[in-house]
């Protein structure tokens, strides 16, 4: 009877947990929002007092935007092979997500500190400007949450690779495509927003 009792319980406090756990993650994600619309906000405001360095975004950060866009179908598409039951499918798509998402870090890496260093836009120093300051800070903050979403990717690849996702029990690999398809639009929106501001 006790036994009963207790699976009762449990089965009708784990929805709780579910939403609870998705609760967090959209908190975090609304958290990153109100980061980014700060710098963005920021950025605005700094450019009308004056002294802003006009300079066109190079091409080198288009190619990493369409790198995170194909990342963010592998990484649905994965999400689709699990539901479907096909786990070592969707461990091969799971896997190439984070090697797009580690090419995307690295042409970001050579758009920052190749390219623009060498069409003189700089961080900070005597010749930097606030124009190229800006950008460097806003790429880099994304970078650093992008490196996070890495880290969970790795996570759930070695939970797939465990056993303990499958189609049945598959939140956490539902709450990481949530998370990288979100930096992929954060991605979208910061690129967009320097074409338009730039």
């Amino acid at each position: 009877m006790n036994q009963t009792s207790d699976q009762n319980l449990s089965n009708y406090s784990r929805p709780e947990v579910i939403n609870s756990k998705k609760m967090i993650l959209w908190l975090f994600i609304v958290t990153i929002v109100m980061l980014f619309a700060a710098f963005t906000s920021a950025y605005i405001v700094r450019k009308a007092d004056g002294e802003w360095l006009l300079f066109s975004l190079p091409a080198v950060f288009a190619y990493s935007t369409g790198i995170i866009m194909l990342s963010s179908v592998t990484m649905q598409w994965a999400y689709r092979l699990l539901k479907k039951d096909q786990v070592q499918k969707a461990k091969v798509f799971v896997g190439l997500t984070f090697l797009l998402g580690f090419a995307f870090l690295c042409v970001q890496y050579v758009g920052l500190f190749d390219v623009l260093v060498s069409m003189n836009v700089f961080l900070g120093g005597e010749s930097s400007n606030p124009a190229g300051s800006f950008v460097y800070i806003l790429l880099g903050v994304h970078a650093f949450h992008l490196v996070t979403g890495l880290i969970y990717i790795l996570i759930v690849l070695s939970m797939l690779f465990k056993g303990q996702i499958t189609k049945e029990k598959s939140l956490q690999f539902e709450l990481c495509t949530t998370y990288w398809h979100f930096l992929d639009l954060l991605w979208i929106y910061l690129f967009v927003f320097l074409l338009v501001n730039n």
